[in-house]
């Protein structure tokens, strides 16, 4: 059966569509293509796809629309027999959202109700969805825990994931979907998002160029190798969510419900000051980069950590690539790619 996976030219969708292919799976993908950022890497890993689908012989198609168009997402799921659906296709950036919030509301919020529309009216055995390390928002209480309330967003893009989060624990109640959210925390990785941290570094540093260092370099994040999100995508999709049996109404516990809904962290459990990344970027390129600090941008937050017990529970895996190896992995690709 065949396996719908939006935002397959994006960054985490092409790592996952490979896979899928590589091990069997068909899929049908779906994106826009949009300018957000160069569409020609997109291009260039739509190309990747199709090369692995005729190199292991299995289908693979893409769409190419948007999530906001209502008869195109019908399609999609009416012409294909569809087993599971994972949507990462989103209106990425917290930055960006500041700037245009309608953007946001459009593909994160119509086009992700379509896509539940779509899992409701045709059966899906399990819905997978991205949602976002965001959500916490104005949490300070480190780390982060599916435990935790997620009421407090600042900015359209996060309080766009946790809208995600709400409406698909609404049809898991309603319908009966199973659906799992993964909250992700900072992918990195090789065929990266060049509006990302890694990608403008790496750019700026080998044009010597000064790169841009928010709040002044106290940042933490939980850098999370793109391999290990995969992974565990595959695991939890081989585990739809199930209704939590002591799930106590008196006293709910935010990771858990009577509906077959469940949110994950996915994140390194790792947390790296801002400044240690760097120097594994310099590391890795053999360069010294010149630092124009600079406050905090608005939207932003000092750190974030992951507490992934629960995903660890839940299908016996958790993310543990060292920064390290996983940046000079990315500088290789990027070397390669660029060929610099």
């Amino acid at each position: 059966m065949t396996t719908l996976v939006t935002g397959a030219a994006g960054f985490i969708g092409f790592h996952l569509s490979t896979r899928l292919l590589e091990r069997g799976t068909p899929v049908v993908g779906f994106d826009n293509v949009n300018p957000y950022y160069d569409p020609s890497l997109k291009r260039a890993r739509i190309e990747q796809l199709e090369a692995t689908a005729a190199r292991t012989g299995t289908s693979f198609k893409l769409i190419e629309a948007d999530l906001e168009d209502q008869k195109a997402v019908e399609e999609a799921f009416s012409k294909h027999e569809l087993r599971n659906v994972v949507n990462l296709a989103a209106q990425a950036g917290v930055r960006y959202s500041i700037e245009n919030p309608a953007a946001y509301i459009q593909t994160n919020l119509v086009g992700f109700g379509h896509i539940l529309e779509g899992c409701r009216h045709h059966g899906i055995e399990h819905l997978v969805y991205a949602s976002s390390s965001s959500v916490y928002g104005g949490n300070t209480r480190m780390p982060f825990s599916e435990r935790h309330s997620v009421d407090h967003p600042i900015s359209i893009y996060a309080a766009s994931k946790k809208a995600n989060e709400l409406m698909a624990h609404t049809y898991s109640h309603l319908y009966g979907l199973p659906a799992t959210g993964l909250r992700f925390f900072t992918v990195y990785g090789p065929w990266g998002r060049p509006d990302m941290a890694l990608f403008l570094f790496t750019k700026a540093m080998l044009e010597g160029k000064p790169i841009q260092v928010f709040n002044n370099g106290q940042m933490v994040r939980d850098f999370t190798y793109v391999d290990d999100i995969v992974e565990s995508l595959l695991r939890l999709l081989e585990k739809p969510a199930e209704s939590y049996p002591t799930f106590d109404p008196q006293a709910p516990n935010p990771s858990t419900s009577w509906a077959p809904h469940r949110v994950f962290n996915i994140g390194n459990s790792n947390p790296t000051p801002l400044m240690e990344y760097i120097e594994a970027v310099e590391l890795a390129l053999g360069v010294t980069a010149e630092k124009q600090m600079l406050p905090m941008q608005p939207g932003d937050v000092p750190a974030t950590a992951a507490d992934t017990s629960a995903l660890e529970a839940w299908v016996q895996f958790k993310p543990n690539t060292p920064v390290q190896e996983g940046v000079a992995r990315f500088v290789a690709w990027y070397r390669k790619f660029y060929g610099v």
